[in-house]
């Protein structure tokens, strides 16, 4: 059974002759410096050289974001902090020498005459530039491998994920109330662009997953309401879901951080059937997850923050996870980035381990 036949298998609830291992989440730049100074070997240059996991689902090399892309630009520098415009036009400054998330100082959309001007500039679906040159040799490669292939990627993929690069959190959140014909505007348009650039490429290509990319979750639950989701991103949704039908693509895929609890059930209304990456301290549970939403399959899971804990713990987090995996439906891994207090060697016992547990050669 090759990487992709175990992948959409596995997301179906059908037989397979292994659970996958993906090691999906890499490590902070931090940590890999750490790594560096602990022996890794220089030539290993990813986070996966020498463990031989399976292939994750491969994103068609393809722009659904705004095109042609906007330069980063450096606004302002000091010794402490940068300050710059990013590749969706948006304002943020983040921490020199240190791993934290940017602060974000403001975004391109604010009212309709922003969002008339960004759109016409950027937001063509039809732009010949967004396949790039050499995609199809490059996808046609992965499917002689036998890798899954997937439509859709971060920081382009997603409906409430590529509305909040323009809005913001706030004032996006705000909007669905004070603005709400805007707000199906922008999604309607982002939804245009995914679905334009997939069928040009379905043309040459096979899919075997469409993937949004949304973070649209805290550790108190979603950012809006199950009503909201209904209302504004359900009819994208539904859009997606009859392109995938259309096509023959078995898998809608989802990576929301925090507890996306509450809007499971219209996501899965809507055709997704893979949600990731299931975070702990969100309090996440992947066996109470797989009881309550039997027909989804998940990813994640496996709490990051263990890995810094030494060799038994992470021993008895997997020992955790593994009636999840019996079950089936479920693709064990981390549940994000690997933090940059997780050693060399624990990461490589993690992943050893992981990978002798679900009976990799």
């Amino acid at each position: 059974m090759n990487d992709r036949e175990r992948f959409v298998r596995t997301v179906l609830g059908q037989p397979v002759d292994r659970p996958s291992i993906w090691l999906n989440w890499g490590p902070w730049e931090s940590t890999w410096k750490r790594w560096e100074r602990e022996g890794k070997p220089p030539e290993i240059t990813d986070h996966r050289a020498g463990l031989d996991p399976d292939m994750a689902p491969l994103p068609v090399p393809c722009n659904t974001g705004p095109c042609p892309r906007l330069p980063r630009t450096v606004l302002e520098e000091d010794d402490e902090y940068v300050t710059f415009t990013d590749s969706w036009g948006i304002k943020r400054r983040d921490v020199k020498g240190a791993e934290s998330m940017s602060a974000f100082l403001d975004f391109p959309v604010k009212d309709r005459r922003d969002w008339e001007e960004f759109s016409d500039k950027y937001l063509n679906p039809d732009d010949d530039r967004r396949l790039e040159p050499g995609w199809r040799e490059t996808v046609w490669g992965w499917m002689d491998k036998g890798y899954p292939i997937q439509l859709g990627y971060y920081p382009d993929g997603g409906i409430f994920g590529g509305y909040r690069w323009l809005m913001g959190d706030e004032a996006g959140l705000i909007a669905f109330h004070t603005m709400p014909d805007l707000v199906h505007d922008i999604m309607e348009r982002l939804t245009d662009i995914y679905l334009t650039v997939w069928e040009k490429a379905l043309r040459d290509v096979r899919a075997d997953s469409v993937h949004m990319w949304e973070d649209m979750c805290y550790r108190g639950g979603p950012l809006i309401s199950p009503k909201k989701w209904v209302e504004f991103l359900g009819p994208c949704y539904r859009r997606i879901q009859a392109f995938t039908k259309q096509h023959d693509i078995p898998v809608i895929s989802v990576d929301t951080d925090g507890d996306p609890d509450k809007i499971i059930p219209p996501m899965l209304d809507c055709g997704v059937n893979l949600l990731f990456p299931l975070e702990v301290a969100a309090n996440c549970d992947v066996n109470v997850m797989r009881a309550k939403y039997p027909t989804l399959a998940f990813m994640g899971g496996i709490d990051k923050r263990v890995l810094a804990l030494g060799h038994k713990a992470i021993d008895q987090e997997l020992d955790r996870v593994w009636p999840a995996v019996e079950k089936g439906r479920y693709i064990p891994d981390l549940d994000h980035l690997v933090p940059d207090d997780v050693s060399w060697d624990n990461y490589n016992y993690y992943a050893h381990e992981l990978k002798r547990r679900v009976g990799k050669p």
